[in-house]
């Protein structure tokens, strides 16, 4: 597995793993596959994006968004995420996630975002996602009525969260 900042030339690959996700993905998240070139114009220190990708196959294999980036003394990212077909279910994209969690707590002087707490905010229906958040260890910290207006209504969600005291880098893993 390796994580790597989206490309221009990654629209093609995006879109057609978007699309061919788009049931597995759709209950939970806005299908948009061509959303990669005005997702690439918003990347800043607001927003990050991470491609997960398949070192042996070339294949995209999920994407994460790192949100609502807030540094000074909070130090906080929201994540949010999609896996795609076919490795989807395969644990190939609970890897990638291990490694986006170790770029969101690297200190900044060494190449990360040098974040000190994140975030994942799940639909309480959506067993998939709040079974990968307790996988790479985040806590329940709540629930948070009507937070997301998602798929024509506001969405309910379970908020988890993760600090750097808590995480476990690679090398200790």
């Amino acid at each position: 597995m390796t994580i790597r900042a989206p490309r221009p030339d990654d629209v093609v690959a995006y879109s057609e793993a978007v699309r061919r996700s788009a049931e597995h993905i759709g209950r939970w998240n806005p299908i948009e596959p061509d959303a990669l070139p005005e997702l690439l114009e918003r990347q800043g220190p607001g927003l990050r994006t991470f491609l997960i990708v398949d070192e042996a196959t070339g294949g995209l294999v999920g994407k994460c968004n790192v949100a609502n980036i807030v540094m000074g003394r909070f130090c906080n990212g929201a994540l949010g995420y999609d896996s795609y077909l076919p490795f989807a279910g395969t644990g190939m994209m609970s890897e990638g996630m291990l490694l986006v969690l170790d770029q969101c707590f690297t200190p900044a002087h060494q190449g990360g975002l040098g974040l000190h707490r994140l975030e994942i905010n799940v639909q309480p229906d959506n067993e998939r996602s709040i079974a990968m958040a307790r996988r790479l260890g985040f806590r329940h910290e709540g629930f948070t009525p009507r937070m997301l207006f998602l798929d024509g209504g506001w969405r309910d969600h379970e908020r988890f969260a993760l600090t750097i005291e808590d995480w476990k880098p690679a090398e200790r893993r």
